[in-house]
């Protein structure tokens, strides 16, 4: 017995130290697994991953299909071809029915949503929703919802088609599918929400990206990215009961200070680090969005990636909304910046990537302020909408202050670090959230106590060297451990890792008993 209590106090002194407030104690990468040929086929990538417990499975998304993983070992285990549909973007699975959102070959057609049975890998049916489908969930009654982009199709020597951005809901009990659009607000725009494309409407310009149903199934948020702003969704009524804007990030307090040029250094070099308070306003544009229940009520944690509008990349001389602040084209309002001149060196703003479609309050073709995209940050919302906690600049300060060599500061004159995805978790009672940074230098996921919606603490960094950009997170627990699958879309890789908590307080004091066991047993060794 002794030699059992002594193994349990060695053990406890040995786990990873973390934020002493936090439930987590330590992670451990566990496998990473590469997609494409010579492992699954050519052209598979890693964007979204979703766990299937009744297998014990990872199904990845990327483009080609999905490829099924072993979660224990991380081998390959099949791939689902969906390519005589489209190009696969998301999976969701529930109770062994996955759900993968499939855009057309021509992405202003027509989406679909397959269904799969797990255990069989058999196509159980397939259902027709709004264009471009990039993410797809599960209601808790096994609803399945799709927040369907509808972006633009540029192409060349003919006219750019646009596409309904929109929302659909899908009932597997009566195989019917609700989508729902955005021509009511045609008529009287929303205050604050934007509509990037010069002329354009809500009904065309909005792009829903991202869905978090709240835990009682009743209601759900979806992200609108380049508008930045937050759909309301009434699952009771399959209706859209809102639609808010998430307003401005103030880059001139201390908290929201950021690096605003990749040529800041000597010489115009590089240079990491140097945050600033700068007359600048950031757009949150949230990317991912996640729901959880704190106090009786619901609050979603979204990752603010940031995004924009650029047509140009695909077809020479099409609309593209960005610019840099040193652009001839790009005035500054005399009375607002009178050291305009000074803003544009590279070393200040010259550099910053900025928006044409906000920032002139009065249209007299001159800026009045200086919107850029992404908030570069974490927000946490209410169930209306409105932001009660933003981590500021902490991703990027904290992250440069624990591993220097992972900052990017190429990115330090777009988006920053560019939080994309988050996924949550429970683990001792407390909420944790995974946000995964898509432009650090190596796959960097930063890890967040969020139990408290107005406090939110840093517990920690995951970083994996061998894989870069995460994209998709998937945090769950499976008998009894907790674990967090990561894909990362430009490395094409999938990895696993199991998460320590911090042991409950009978265990401690058991291994408490056992430090001092260990004490009196080599006191009595020494005394021999």
């Amino acid at each position: 017995m002794h030699k059992k209590i002594l193994a349990a106090a060695i053990a406890a002194l040995v786990i990873p130290a973390a934020n002493a407030a936090s439930p987590l104690a330590g992670w451990d990468k566990l496998w990473t697994f590469t997609h494409g040929a010579g492992t699954s086929v050519l052209g598979q990538t890693s964007e979204i991953v979703a766990f299937d417990a009744t297998a014990n499975q990872l199904w990845v998304a990327g483009l080609k299909g999905v490829d099924v993983l072993d979660a224990v070992s991380g081998s390959f285990v099949a791939h689902i071809d969906t390519t005589a549909f489209g190009e696969a973007n998301s999976v969701a699975i529930r109770n062994g029915v996955a759900a993968i959102a499939i855009a057309a070959s021509v992405k202003v057609d027509a989406g679909k949503v397959l269904t799969y049975n797990t255990t069989t890998r058999t196509l159980l049916q397939s259902y027709t929703v709004g264009a471009l489908p990039d993410m797809v969930t599960f209601a808790p009654d096994g609803r399945i919802l799709t927040a369907n982009e509808g972006e633009p199709l540029a192409r060349t020597g003919q006219p750019t088609v646009d596409a309904a951005g929109s929302i659909s809901i899908i009932d597997p009990t009566s195989n019917s599918v609700t989508t729902l659009g955005f021509t009511s607000f045609d008529a009287a725009p929303p205050a604050g929400l934007r509509i990037v494309s010069p002329g354009s409407k809500p009904s065309l310009d909005w792009e829903p990206e991202y869905v978090a149903v709240a835990p009682d199934g009743r209601s759900a948020l979806v992200t609108l990215q380049e508008a930045n702003g937050i759909v309301m969704v009434d699952l009771t009524t399959n209706s859209i009961t809102g639609v808010t804007s998430l307003g401005l990030k103030d880059h001139s307090l201390p908290q929201n200070r950021i690096d605003t040029s990749d040529r800041d250094g000597p010489s115009n070099g590089l240079l990491a680090g140097n945050w600033k308070t700068v007359p600048v306003k950031g757009m949150y544009q949230p990317d991912g969005i996640a729901a959880y229940s704190a106090g009786g009520r619901t609050f979603y944690v979204t990752a603010n990636e940031g995004d924009s509008r650029n047509l140009a990349e695909v077809v020479a001389g099409e609309f593209n909304e960005e610019t840099r602040v040193n652009a001839a084209a790009y005035a500054l309002d005399a009375t607002a910046f009178p050291n305009a001149a000074a803003l544009k060196a590279n070393s200040q703003l010259g550099r910053l990537t900025v928006t044409t479609s906000g920032g002139d309050l009065d249209n007299d073709g001159d800026y009045d302020e200086i919107h850029v995209f992404g908030g570069r940050s974490f927000s946490i919302l209410d169930d209306a909408g409105r932001i009660v906690f933003d981590s500021g600049n902490q991703l990027e300060e904290l992250l440069f202050a624990k591993f220097p060599a992972f900052v990017d500061d190429g990115r330090s004159d777009n988006k920053g670090v560019e939080p994309e995805g988050v996924s949550l978790l429970q683990i001792g009672g407390r909420t944790l959230a995974f946000i995964g940074l898509e432009r650090g230098l190596e796959s960097i996921v930063a890890v967040y106590d969020v139990t408290d919606p107005l406090a939110a603490t840093f517990v920690d960094f995951i970083v994996d060297v061998d894989s870069l950009q995460p994209e998709g997170l998937s945090a769950y627990v499976h008998d009894g451990k907790y674990f967090l699958a990561v894909a990362n879309e430009v490395s094409g890789t999938t990895s696993l890792y199991s998460l320590t908590p911090v042991p409950e307080p009978a265990t401690n004091a058991l291994m408490l008993a056992g430090v001092g066991l260990m004490g009196a047993w080599l006191r009595r060794k020494r005394s021999r």
